[in-house]
């Protein structure tokens, strides 16, 4: 008899740090001899999250052009073309960062639909300290009321609450912000932990022993408040070519383009939800890759990722999350890519560029 295959899923809102610590726990668990695959989710195609996981060696597929509530089909079809290729122990789903109500929509309609065939673990959010601080003491994250619904409602939903980020934290900070979600998500579990330097990762790993909660009601979301939070934010994907007759460093390339659009949205008073940019010297997985991103407007330009290669030609994904207009972030994006092409002295060809604001939530299914 078959056992039953994990799926855990691990929300939280842009520039969180989700792909990251998926990432340190696939690795993990592949080290204890299980085979992991990743579902990754996006509103469209050309995620900077699929293509940095696939270039750590890890089985990844993506359900793009609309989130998992709303292409339910799609999240279950990506599972089963892994079973078809070899049967996963473990899937790790990551749904896109400005969605919420995932239990209602995506966890028990799996439980009803695909019976014994899967295990759920308890639901994971992880927190973004910047925003949380400021959203939890009632500051304001530089978002609207709207948008900051879906992040609280993120909170609501989950059963543990990662609080991320903690090696830039100070112990006061890690205690602030414990105390305030055990005030305002009381019963939740909460576990201080560093996706990028694996502190306390085993206390999660303990925590993903266990089986999900039974849920006696599913949470009240106003789905009118939360379409409006999430059309709040422009929205942007684009895949750039860059091809110089000299040498230039990948990790200048990636950098130079989050920092000068860093610099024009701080001009424009537009806060980032997260903008992320991965540049590769070809399209194969396996060459190094180097990704810098930004997760808020208070934070400065990361080089998270670095190559360390010097090349000719490029490929630059760059996915910006983004409190301003779709035309604007695009004619802002642009600009970016003509500077740096002058900075480098290369030509560039767009492959894609969407740019829209999320349409309203329509999920496929949904348990009252």
């Amino acid at each position: 008899m078959l056992q039953p295959i994990e799926f855990i899923m691990i929300g939280g809102f842009l520039g969180a740090g989700k792909t990251t610590l998926i990432a340190r726990l696939a690795k993990q668990l592949r080290a204890e001899g299980k085979h992991v695959c990743i579902v990754t989710n996006d509103q469209a195609t050309g995620l900077v999250d699929t293509q940095l996981l696939k270039s750590q060696g890890l089985e990844v597929n993506e359900v793009a052009g609309s989130c998992f509530c709303c292409n339910f089909d799609g999240l279950t079809d990506a599972m089963e073309e892994f079973e078809n290729r070899q049967r996963p122990d473990v899937v790790l789903a990551e749904p896109v960062g400005s969605c919420t109500d995932l239990i209602a929509t995506i966890a028990v309609p799996m439980m009803e639909r695909l019976g014994e065939k899967f295990v759920h673990r308890p639901y994971a959010v992880v927190l973004k300290p910047n925003h949380g601080k400021k959203i939890l003491s009632g500051v304001g994250g530089g978002f609207s009321e709207k948008a900051e619904y879906i992040f609280r409602k993120q909170l609501e939903e989950s059963e543990i609450i990662l609080l991320n980020r903690i090696d830039e934290l100070s112990d006061e900070d890690v205690q602030a912000l414990k105390e305030q979600l055990n005030e305002q998500y009381p019963g939740r579990k909460v576990i201080p932990l560093s996706a990028k330097t694996g502190e306390n990762l085993d206390v999660l790993y303990e925590a993903f022993q266990g089986n999900a909660a039974h849920r006696e009601s599913m949470m009240e979301v106003d789905y009118d408040v939360y379409a409006d939070g999430e059309a709040e934010l422009g929205w942007l994907n684009a895949t750039v070519n860059f091809n110089s007759e000299h040498a230039f460093a990948l990790d200048e390339l990636s950098v130079g383009l989050v920092d000068e659009l860093r610099q024009r949205l701080l001009s424009l008073g537009a806060e980032p939800g997260h903008l992320k940019v991965l540049c590769s010297a070809n399209a194969t997985d396996d060459e190094p890759v180097s990704v810098a991103n930004l997760i808020d407007s208070d934070s400065q330009t990361v080089l998270s990722i670095a190559s360390g290669t010097n090349t000719s030609t490029a490929k630059a994904i760059i996915n910006a999350r983004v409190r301003l207009a779709p035309e604007s972030l695009t004619q802002e994006v642009e600009q970016v890519i003509e500077l740096l092409a002058t900075r480098l002295n290369a030509d560039t060809e767009t492959t894609q560029l969407d740019s829209f604001r999320p349409g309203r939530p329509e999920p496929t299914y949904r348990s009252v």
